[in-house]
């Protein structure tokens, strides 16, 4: 019991939260302020995308996004309403109403909360980065498809599957489709992509919708409009909770906790290579994305999730601490109360506009780029993932690519194996380099595989060393090496560096040098000359660079 209470504590709000603020109040107002501009279009665009109409959407970046900014577990993450979550409501309408996904929503809250109490968030290091990426590719293009119905202005066909739902909408467009709404759309396109590059600052997506919605009042176009919103936030009120309604939604509310999970977490983790504050704790992540999930529904808003895009604009705009994401929720709600009626003359195409822009910026062209490059296996992993959502739904597509991930790994360690029976991921090297240590100089021998399940491990361990100048990896016995290893590797390289620690690498394979060089990890080496093919040439270089840092650290302490 004491055990369970000292875990509920751990998760729950702090002082250090908000350390700061009194410094960086204006700083944080003004990324609230610039977040809700961005949010306010999104919010509205998922909310009718899911079929449950833009005031649950608004409600759920206003109630959500509040609750997880307070006991979430990063000081930068922004949520909300996700293009991702609507994925995985569109079919629980389809199939059981907009009733039914207040129910799914407190399930999945309950579900999460539990997952944080057991401490499940540090399991996301164990989902293989193609995997990530060919989730993402296939959210982005179902989001796409979501849009067609809206975009050519006919009513959505009958259907779950987004594809074929989209194929009918365009076999319908020529009779029954609205050439003002198509315009509409480009139009809102064109000046979400323009707006940025004429000045970074510009809320792209909202000067878009504005001017849309001017256009479509000023000519009387005919297209759909978002309609009345309510004035104020509906009275808290819990669902029906029939025990065999629970039973048929349990599976829905399984995936929708999986989904909320996995993208805040990824998105929390994105936020902290993005800022300098803080990491982000996953266990406590889990828990305010739980709660939130468990609120939402209560007001009669949606699941939510860590968005990506929304914290990123967070932290580029310059939030500190997460007082901003509370901003940005406070200020989404005042447009609730005030500004209902501009809101609702807003056409659906506009919105429509957005979310296709959004879904195509989703997709970090030089990360897929850079698996496809990578290995054969890692291309295959991402295009699996990809067709699998399209296909399927979510869940399903990152069990198949963890699963094909697993095998091919295992296919790849036994055929190393079969070279290297007794190879072993990482160790310090023993073989006379230990006189190094009294240099300042480390050196690694990597031995067997560096793939998707050994990754975090070697992280951990490398960026652990301290009191030392330079580090020198060997890699001529390393039989493994896939892009998830890469850019662990990489991310390494960055660390250390970034603390003054000179990194050099030995005896790279070709195959391995070319992966590397795919996910860009070489490039983050301080000197293109830092790789070499012979050790005693490795290990004098580094005492020279271990040399010229005690020189350097004695100067400052001479001066004084």
């Amino acid at each position: 019991m004491n055990e369970v209470l000292g875990r509920v504590t751990g998760l729950l709000p702090r002082s250090r939260d908000y350390e700061g603020l009194p410094r960086c109040w204006r700083a944080d107002l003004i990324a609230g302020l610039t977040v809700a501009v961005v949010a306010l279009p999104l919010a509205l665009g998922f909310g009718i995308t899911t079929g449950m109409g833009a005031q649950a959407g608004l409600i759920t970046a206003v109630v959500a996004g509040l609750v997880a900014a307070v006991f979430g577990g990063s000081n930068v993450q922004v949520s909300g309403p996700t293009g991702a979550m609507t994925v995985v409501l569109v079919p629980i309408v389809a199939r059981y109403g907009v009733d039914a996904v207040f129910t799914v929503g407190l399930i999945a809250g309950a579900l999460i909360v539990v997952a944080a109490l057991l401490r499940a968030g540090r399991y996301l290091a164990y989902v293989p980065w193609p995997v990530m990426e060919g989730f993402t590719v296939g959210i982005a293009v179902i989001i796409f498809l979501q849009q067609v119905p809206s975009a050519l202005g006919v009513a959505k066909p009958a259907g779950e599957n987004t594809l074929a739902v989209a194929v009918r909408a365009l076999w319908r467009a020529p009779g029954t489709g609205k050439g003002a709404a198509l315009a509409i759309v480009l139009l809102t396109a064109a000046v979400t992509v323009v707006a940025p590059r004429l000045h970074r600052s510009l809320p792209s997506s909202l000067l878009a919708v504005g001017g849309a919605t001017a256009v479509t009042q000023l000519a009387h176009l005919d297209v759909r409009r978002i309609g009345a919103l309510p004035s104020s936030l509906p009275a808290p009120h819990l669902p029906g909770l029939a025990v065999s309604r629970i039973t048929d939604l349990f599976g829905a509310a399984m995936a929708v906790a999986a989904l909320a999970a996995i993208e805040s977490l990824l998105s929390a983790k994105v936020a902290d290579g993005m800022s300098d504050g803080p990491g982000h704790d996953s266990d406590r992540e889990l828990f305010g994305q739980g709660l939130a999930n468990l609120v939402s529904p209560i007001f009669g808003g949606m699941p939510a999730t860590g968005a990506i895009a929304r914290t990123a604009v967070n932290v580029r705009a310059g939030a500190r601490t997460r007082a901003a994401a509370a901003i940005h929720a406070v200020a989404l709600l005042l447009v609730v109360l005030f500004a209902g009626p501009a809101v609702s003359k807003i056409p659906i195409a506009a919105l429509a506009g957005v979310l296709m822009v959004t879904a195509v910026r989703m997709v970090e062209r030089h990360n897929v780029a850079a698996v496809v490059r990578a290995t054969w296996s890692d291309a295959l992993v991402l295009g699996l993932t990809a067709g699998a959502t399209i296909a399927f739904d979510l869940i399903v597509a990152i069990e198949i690519g963890v699963a094909v991930a697993a095998v091919l790994a295992l296919r790849s360690i036994a055929l190393a194996t079969a070279a290297t029976p007794s190879s072993i991921p990482v160790e310090v090297d023993d073989d006379g380099e230990h006189e190094l240590l009294a240099e300042h100089i480390v050196a690694y021998r990597l031995d067997g595989a560096l793939f998707f399940g050994a990754a975090q491990r070697f992280l951990t361990e490398l960026t652990d060393v301290s009191d030392t100048r330079v580090v020198i990896l060997r890699m001529p016995d390393l039989q493994v090496l896939d892009a998830t290893g890469a850019q662990a590797l990489g991310a390494i390289v960055t660390e250390l560096e970034d603390r003054g620690i000179t990194v050099l690498l030995k005896g790279l394979r070709p195959a391995h040098r070319q992966v590397l060089h795919a996910v860009g990890a070489l490039d983050r080496l301080a000197d293109e000359r830092h790789v070499f093919d012979d050790l005693e040439a490795a290990i004098t270089h580094a005492r020279r660079h271990a040399t010229r840092a005690g020189q350097q650290a004695v100067q400052p302490t001479a001066a004084r």
